[in-house]
């Protein structure tokens, strides 16, 4: 019986050895192959796939203790898929806990205000860790994949920072600056002004995007929303230079002429009454709701200052004493 004893005492104290090497390494930093490791977690990969994939990506460690760490520990079945990075200092128990909570590592796009769906389309291509799936789309191939066919996509998406996790879709983020901007337009709209000369939210959102294009200063968009809205309800074409400039497209380079000015295009506001046929660029927040919300004035015309911000006139003689003082002096054209 003695020797059973010592046989039973052997394994209790290699089980203890054992413990106690077991919670040494799950609170010791995992060795890793650079600062910081990353590793996505794809749905319906098992445990003993997922502790591959770590080592695999970087993670100086066994595979097996790795998955037994996962089996061992209850949470092997709560691991969500995702991007994940871990950094130096990182422990085992630290890993697993992250892909428990989905603790993801996210990268970020930003659209800006005023953009174009050109300038919309180059950042997501440029986006780092975004799996492109629209380069080879048209305009209204995208439309179509976002369940708005035949709708033209210029200013259809909200300027925002966009998070997501390495290995999501160009399309996905487009899908939610597109809601964004469809929740953003119907708020505004239900707080819009009721004497309002536009007729649809989605009136209001191309106003919002020339308000957006005519002026960098954020206190000036409710009394340059209000310039036009005057003119339309008089029936003055709005003469808005981003709109025309927006219609030449790529023909545009950097100098607006007489001549541009002139040539009918749909939306060449010189030439055409009332708004363009569409958004010209992404419109945010402040621009939205001052196309709502116009300032009551009596200003049929305004013309930039050179710093950002702008002289609005009641009159046309008025007006040409601040184009004057303003811009022909400076072999500007900015006027209104």
């Amino acid at each position: 019986m003695r020797w059973l004893r010592r046989l039973l005492g052997a394994f209790v104290l290699l089980a203890l050895v054992a413990g106690a090497a077991a919670l040494w390494w799950l609170h010791r930093p995992l060795e890793l192959a650079a600062p910081s490791v990353e590793f996505s977690v794809e749905p319906g990969m098992s445990p003993r796939q997922i502790a591959q994939g770590w080592v695999d990506a970087g993670v100086r460690t066994s595979p097996l203790v790795l998955y037994e760490w996962f089996r061992w520990s209850g949470d092997a079945r709560r691991i969500r898929a995702g991007s994940y990075e871990i950094r130096t200092g990182a422990t085992p128990r630290d890993l697993l806990r992250k892909m428990v909570l989905g603790d993801e590592s996210l990268a970020t796009v930003r659209f800006i205000e005023g953009w174009t769906f050109r300038q919309v389309r180059a950042a997501l291509a440029g986006a780092e860790g975004l799996k492109p799936t629209i380069t080879g789309m048209s305009d209204a191939e995208v439309m179509a994949a976002l369940g708005a066919p035949g709708r033209h996509p210029e200013g259809r998406f909200f300027p925002d920072t966009y998070a997501y996790s390495r290995g999501s879709t160009d399309l996905a983020v487009l899908q939610r600056a597109y809601r964004a901007m469809a929740k953003r337009l119907d708020e505004a709209w239900a707080r819009r002004h009721p004497d309002l000369p536009l007729r649809s939210p989605d009136e209001a959102l191309i106003l919002a995007s020339i308000v957006e294009k005519e002026t960098g200063l954020a206190s000036d968009r409710p009394q340059v929303a209000g310039v036009f809205v005057n003119r339309l309800r008089i029936g003055m074409p709005l003469q808005t230079d981003p709109s025309v400039i927006y219609g030449l497209g790529e023909a545009f380079d950097g100098n607006l002429r007489k001549r541009d000015l002139q040539t009918d295009t749909p939306y060449n506001t010189y030439t055409r009454p009332g708004l363009p046929p569409t958004p010209i660029a992404m419109p945010g927040k402040d621009s939205l709701m001052a196309a709502v919300q116009p300032q009551r004035t009596k200003a049929l015309y305004f013309v930039a200052r050179g710093d950002g911000s702008s002289v609005f006139s009641e009159s046309l003689a008025e007006h040409n004493r601040a184009v004057d003082k303003y811009q022909r002096r400076q072999g500007a054209s900015s006027a209104r």
